[in-house]
């Protein structure tokens, strides 16, 4: 007679799947909870201490953990000294274990946990004995998902037993389910001794979403989830509307959306290939949406318009005028989502938690032969700021320097941003050198780079940019300072008549 160990956590299914298993032939061994929902439905199941001649000792911290269980799990069924062995200790085989383990990651998320929780919800018995079955999955199925059983029960029906090809699927699913199970308690560890960079790094990601490519057709592509902290970002958002999420559209989401969480007042945030493209805050929606779209009505075309505020009829109304690939906001209101869902393929993402900002996680970029964290950039200021020119800014100036600060963060470097009244009038990214950035944006200005600001992510190298500046008629310039030509900057600012203020901290974004 087949044997099936049961033990499981989550109890989804796993009444049905035992009587189908009864049926069948099977003998079911059983433990604690689980067996008392098995006597509960009348699904007759051996008491794990009837196979191991032991009780369950220490509140349960010890139960499969013996020789009869894990013996009958890993012998070779083909190998005449095991078998030998088996029957000279007279342990019977174990053909299938059904086990999820202990809700660690439940645990861990749950408000006001206590410590000694957490620790008793690690599991031990069951991820040695699902990596057991798993080894020898040759010979052993092991099931630890409740969307696998129909498949288990399928060949088992039709076939007599599962293949071997089902086992191996199945043994991937175990080492792949302990793999993330054991980061997420090496990252809680971590975190108690407060250890940012540990010797050996887990990631823990989970909730796989196939995409149909990458940023490329030609590449393959997926998404997957952080298991916490993730309120307020993509990986939260409901879609109300429209076609799946791409590769593109979630990077540049996400790109909408750290820039955005910079700004309190009602913003609009439009990006394009993972660039701002407007930038704009307003005493209400439609005014920082109508200032975002004045930037650069071309390049918005087709890209992501992400708002901190309920987006109404009349904010709608001004979206659906161009095409629009994703509007990202707190929420809509009725009839704004009338409108906007008249297009077909317009994506609504509904994020209540928008203006979340405190992400306890890292920056990951992965390079060939390694990956590179850091510290998320979540740091606006952090010090005074210094004017160091003869010229003080004036309270107009430094609100649109403040604004232009928090925007130009989301800026590639070399990264320069022309600000007016609280939006941006020109932008210059990714270039190789700042003069370039520089020129980039007041060509992008024109006229209104006159009584503007700038913004600059990094320090200027030279005095050819602050004269570019003041030739194009900027008053009021932003930028951390540090550069050993800074005092030629100032000199040529003060020459000008131009305000300067250093921030002594920079933005680079790679």
């Amino acid at each position: 007679m087949k044997r099936a160990l049961i033990s499981v956590y989550d109890k989804r299914g796993i009444v049905e799947f035992a009587k189908e298993l009864v049926s069948l032939g099977w003998e079911i061994i059983s433990t604690g909870g689980t067996g008392e929902t098995l006597k509960d439905e009348g699904i007759p199941f051996v008491d794990i201490e009837e196979v191991t001649k032991f009780p369950e000792i220490l509140d349960g911290r010890v139960k499969t953990l013996h020789p009869n269980i894990h013996g009958g799990l890993l012998y070779k069924r083909d190998d005449d000294e095991h078998v030998k062995i088996l029957n000279n200790l007279n342990i019977g085989s174990i053909d299938m274990v059904v086990n999820n383990l202990y809700p660690f990651e439940e645990t861990i998320t749950r408000e006001g946990v206590r410590h000694e929780e957490i620790i008793e919800n690690i599991d031990i018995g069951g991820p040695s004995m699902i990596r057991a079955a798993a080894k020898n999955y040759k010979y052993v199925t092991v099931v630890i998902d409740p969307s696998d059983y129909d498949k288990v029960l399928e060949e088992l029906k039709t076939k007599g037993e599962t293949t071997l090809d089902l086992r191996r699927q199945l043994a991937r699913k175990v080492f792949q389910y302990t793999a993330y199970y054991d980061s997420l308690i090496a990252n809680y560890f971590n975190s108690l001794d407060q250890v940012d960079f540990p010797e050996i790094i887990t990631l823990s990601f989970k909730d796989k979403q196939e995409l149909r490519y990458g940023e490329n057709p030609h590449q393959r592509a997926a998404f997957y989830r952080e298991y916490k902290d993730i309120e307020g970002t993509i990986a939260d958002a409901v879609q109300i509307h429209g076609k799946e999420l791409s590769f593109n559209n979630i990077n540049d989401g996400n790109g909408a959306l750290e820039i955005l969480k910079e700004f309190d007042e009602p913003t609009v945030v439009a990006v394009k290939h993972a660039n701002p493209c407007g930038i704009a805050s307003g005493k209400d929606l439609l005014e920082a949406y109508l200032k975002a779209y004045e930037c650069d009505k071309v390049s918005i075309f087709g890209g992501i318009v992400a708002a901190n505020r309920v987006i109404d009829e009349e904010v709608a109304k001004m979206i659906n005028e161009i095409f629009i690939e994703i509007v990202m906001a707190p929420d809509y209101t009725e009839k704004a989502l009338e409108i906007l869902t008249s297009k077909k393929n317009i994506r609504i993402l509904k994020l209540p938690n928008i203006m979340r900002r405190d992400y306890a996680t890292y920056d990951v970029k992965k390079v060939l032969g390694g990956v590179l964290i850091q510290e998320r950039n979540d740091k606006l200021l952090d010090k005074e700021l210094r004017v160091v020119t003869r010229r003080k800014p004036t309270e107009e100036e430094m609100e649109d320097l403040i604004f232009g600060w928090k925007a130009v963060k989301g800026v590639k470097s070399n990264g320069v941003l022309l600000a007016k009244d609280k939006a941006t009038i020109g932008i210059g990214l990714g270039e190789v050198n700042r003069v370039w950035a520089v020129k980039a944006a007041i060509e992008r200005a024109k006229e209104k780079a006159k009584g503007a600001v700038l913004a600059s992510d990094g320090f200027f190298p030279f005095k050819d940019s602050i004269e570019a500046l003041a030739e194009a008629g900027v008053t009021a310039i932003i930028q951390p300072g540090g550069s050993i030509r800074d005092e030629e900057s100032i000199k040529e600012a003060d020459k000008n008549g131009m305000a300067m203020v250093f921030t002594g901290m920079r933005h680079f974004k790679h």
